[in-house]
């Protein structure tokens, strides 16, 4: 199998970066992991069957030829070419060979999916190769829409490590177009469902002293290997949306603490790939979908009562504008989804007594 040599005594990570058709970020992205100062990571990038040219503009940027501009650095001549090994999805699976490399912090594993099997399913690709090959410490999901502050991966540990029980870690991520807003500081229940705390809120040092969460969004999070091999990887029925907030509740279900760790700061270009007009149909549908089966899975009898009163607000919401021609939702397919959702809510509460 694959055996990563890390050399230094810190606990190892591998930083697992999903692409698909976004190669300007994810160069951006890769520049500024390969100028942070934590020295024994390993960097992973699945691309999930990817119909541009991002697998060739990826490789230009390793070997030195395709320099990423960014506000947030200076681009690093020094450490280019960075050592790159391609594999497909099968190669990883089937491989039984060691895979040793004594710089791993300045090397890439590229693996080439067969499909775009949506983010849970990209992802837990990169996540099964980290925990059978490279046996880390640690699993830390990093989006290709984002930037690192060189420390980012220090604090993140510095806060894993305080205690054995803590399984996951989410770091500060501000909005990358105006960095004083937050992004996310972490995942909350609000009114039944996993929401982003602080999310547009400018940041003024609020959330920094309360480190207590309930989950972190899978943009920037830690994940503790020990965590992941109990309680199971991401949950690929979710395909895409929720389903880091279902890792984070399943991970509190089994006694397993997440915590935000504020002076790990990720700037996050949030949902560029997702907004698109060709596909805001369908990741409203998966939303609904998702964070109905988060509340109907794990949700306090409240908890499912305060949903119930969200979903029916945003779903007419969402109704009402397709109604009106402000988006171009299938009125009666959605209707039918709420609906259903709402029953399913609602029959959950007679169970529950």
């Amino acid at each position: 199998m694959f055996l990563v040599d890390f050399s230094d005594d810190l606990p190892s990570v591998a930083v697992i970066i999903l692409n698909w058709n976004g190669w300007e970020d994810t160069v951006e992205c890769l520049e500024s992991l390969y100028q942070i100062n934590y020295p024994n990571y390993q960097v992973i990038l699945v691309d999930n069957a990817s119909q541009d040219d991002s697998i060739q503009k990826i490789k230009e940027y390793c070997q030195g030829t395709l320099k990423p501009p960014s506000p947030f650095y200076t681009y690093n001549t020094k450490n280019k070419p960075i050592k790159t090994t391609q594999h497909t999805e099968q190669e990883v699976k089937s491989f039984t060979g060691k895979f040793k490399d004594s710089q791993s912090n300045q090397s890439l594993i590229l693996i080439e999916n067969f499909e775009n099997y949506g983010f849970a399913g990209g992802n837990n690709i990169g996540i099964r190769f980290a925990l059978e090959k490279l046996q880390v410490n640690y699993v830390l999901l990093l989006n290709n829409d984002t930037v690192v502050d060189k420390n980012f991966i220090n604090e993140l540990v510095n806060v894993s490590e305080k205690e054995v029980k803590i399984g996951i870690a989410g770091s500060k991520l501000l909005n990358a177009y105006n960095t004083d807003v937050i992004d996310s500081a972490g995942h909350i229940i609000k009114w039944g469902r996993v929401v982003d705390r602080g999310h547009g809120e400018i940041d003024k040092g609020q959330y920094d002293s309360a480190n207590d969460v309930d989950g972190a969004m899978a943009a920037a999070a830690l994940y503790k290997t020990s965590m992941l091999k109990e309680i199971g990887i991401l949950d690929e029925s979710f395909i895409t949306l929720g389903e880091d907030a279902e890792l984070s509740l399943r991970a509190r279900k089994h006694g397993w603490k997440a915590k935000f760790a504020p002076k790990s700061v990720v700037y996050h270009k949030r949902g560029k790939s997702i907004t698109r007009k060709d596909v805001i149909n369908s990741m409203t549908i998966l939303s609904t979908k998702n964070t109905t089966e988060n509340v109907l899975r794990y949700a306090t009898l409240w908890e499912k009562i305060l949903y119930s009163f969200i979903l029916i607000k945003e779903g007419s919401f969402v109704v009402i504008g397709s109604l009106l021609g402000r988006n171009s939702m299938k009125t009666l397919d959605y209707s039918k989804l709420i609906i259903n959702s709402y029953k399913r809510i609602i029959l959950s509460l007679f169970k529950s007594v």
